[in-house]
C-alpha cells in the first residue's frame, strides 16, 4: 500500500517551507526504500521552491542530494539489501532506452529522466516527492552505494555538487599534466577544486573576491588569480588545458576564454540562462578554443565518483541544520552565506510531528 511520509513541504512559490505529510507509491518489485538520514541543500531547492524557472509543481518536496540506509528491497533487486548505506541523487529514472540511456548517461535522456522531485513518476503519474522527507522509494538503478570511510553527512552534496564537477573533469580528461582553472570558489566551486587536485591537475582558482588565497589553497588549488586584475589576468594568457565555470549568474565569459590554451575547453555547470555579454568568437576561432555545458553524471558514473571519494577521502565542505530552519537557510544561501553547503540532519524532522 502507498506510504505517509512525514516531510517538509512548500505549497506555492510565496510559501515557506513546512511540515506536511505527502504519499509516496507502493513500492514495486524493483524498488529500494530508503530511511534518509541526511539531505544536501542545493541552489537549484531553493529556485524550484520560488518558482524561479516556471516549472514548478505544488506541493514540492524538495531535495536530491540524500544519504540514507535501506529499509527494504523489492523482490527484483539483488544489488541492495536491508542495512546498506546508499545514496539518491538528482534523478530517478529515465526512459531507459534511447542512445543517451543506452550509453549510462541517463541526465541526457532524450524523453527527459525522472527528476527526484518536482517531476512526475513515468509509470504511475504520482508526483515524485524529494529528500527532505524521512523516506524515499526509488528503483534499484538509480541507487548507488555509499561506503562507511567517509562522513556520511558531508558525502551528501557529492550527489549534485560533487558529480556536476566530478563529470566534465573526468569527460575532458583531466589528469596529471593537466593545467585547470576554476572560476568561482562556492558550492560547486570549492568540490572542482578538490577534484581536479586529486586527479592530478595543476589547480588554479579564479576569483572576484581578494583575501581568498588561504582557503582556496586549503582546498587544493596550487595558485589563485583575481580575475579584476588585468595584470593577473595576462600572466595566464593562453594557460589552461580546461577550465571548470561555476558561478551561477550571467557573467563576462570573454576574459576567461582568452586564458585558454589552443584546443582548451571552458565547461559552463553553474550558469542555467543566456550568456552575457555576448561572446566574441575571434578568440575562439583563431586558437579553436571551446565553450562547452556539462550536466551531473549518469549512474555508473556517479557510483564511480562516490567509490574516487571514498578512496581519496574527498567530501564537501558542510554545515549542518535542523529541517525547521530550512527558510532561514534559504535566505543565507542567497547571500552566499554558507561554506559551501548546508546539510539537513534528518533526525530534527521528528521534532515537527
Amino acid at each position: 500500500m502507498a506510504l505517509n511520509i512525514r516531510s517538509f513541504a512548500t505549497q506555492s512559490a510565496t510559501s515557506s517551507l513546512a511540515p506536511a505529510l505527502v504519499t509516496r507509491r507502493d513500492p514495486r518489485a524493483n524498488d529500494v526504500v530508503i530511511d534518509i538520514l541526511y539531505c544536501g541543500v542545493c541552489h537549484s531547492d531553493l529556485h524550484q521552491a520560488r518558482n524561479d524557472w516556471h516549472n514548478s509543481i505544488y506541493p514540492m518536496v524538495p531535495g536530491h542530494e540524500i544519504i540514507g540506509r535501506v529499509t527494504s528491497v523489492g523482490a527484483s533487486v539483488s544489488k541492495f539489501k536491508e542495512g546498506d548505506l546508499v545514496g539518491v541523487g538528482c534523478l530517478v529514472d529515465s526512459c531507459q532506452h534511447c542512445a543517451a540511456c543506452a550509453e549510462g548517461l541517463e541526465q541526457y535522456c532524450e524523453a527527459y529522466p525522472t527528476p527526484t522531485y518536482n517531476g512526475v513518476d513515468r509509470h504511475d503519474g504520482m508526483p515524485t516527492f524529494g529528500g527532505y522527507s524521512e523516506r524515499i522509494v526509488v528503483s534499484d538503478k538509480f541507487v548507488v552505494n555509499v561506503s562507511d570511510k567517509i562522513d556520511l553527512k558531508a558525502a551528501a552534496p557529492l550527489l549534485c555538487a560533487g558529480i556536476t564537477t566530478y563529470s566534465p573533469l573526468k569527460h575532458w580528461k583531466v589528469g596529471k599534466g593537466s593545467k585547470v582553472a576554476v572560476i568561482g570558489l562556492g558550492g560547486l566551486g570549492h568540490m572542482g577544486l578538490k577534484f581536479a587536485k586529486a586527479m592530478g591537475a595543476d589547480v588554479t582558482l579564479f576569483t572576484r573576491s581578494p583575501g581568498k588565497e588561504a582557503e582556496a589553497r586549503r582546498l587544493g588549488a596550487d595558485h589563485v588569480v583575481l580575475s579584476t586584475d588585468q595584470a593577473q589576468m595576462d600572466a595566464v594568457a593562453n594557460a589552461f588545458d580546461f577550465i571548470l565555470d561555476t558561478v551561477p549568474y550571467s557573467h563576462d565569459l570573454n576574459p576567461y576564454a582568452n586564458t585558454l590554451k589552443r584546443d582548451g575547453t571552458l565547461v559552463l555547470v553553474g550558469l542555467i540562462g543566456p550568456v552575457e555579454p555576448a561572446l566574441m568568437t575571434v578568440p575562439l576561432v583563431m586558437r579553436r578554443r571551446q565553450i562547452a555545458g556539462s550536466c551531473i553524471g549518469g549512474i555508473a558514473e556517479t557510483q564511480e565518483m562516490m567509490d574516487f571519494c571514498a578512496e581519496h577521502n574527498i567530501v564537501s565542505d558542510i554545515e549542518v541544520i535542523d529541517i525547521q530552519n530550512i527558510n532561514d537557510a534559504y535566505e543565507r544561501m542567497l547571500k552566499s552565506d554558507v561554506k559551501y553547503r548546508f546539510v539537513i540532519d534528518m533526525k530534527s524532522l521528528q521534532k515537527s510531528f
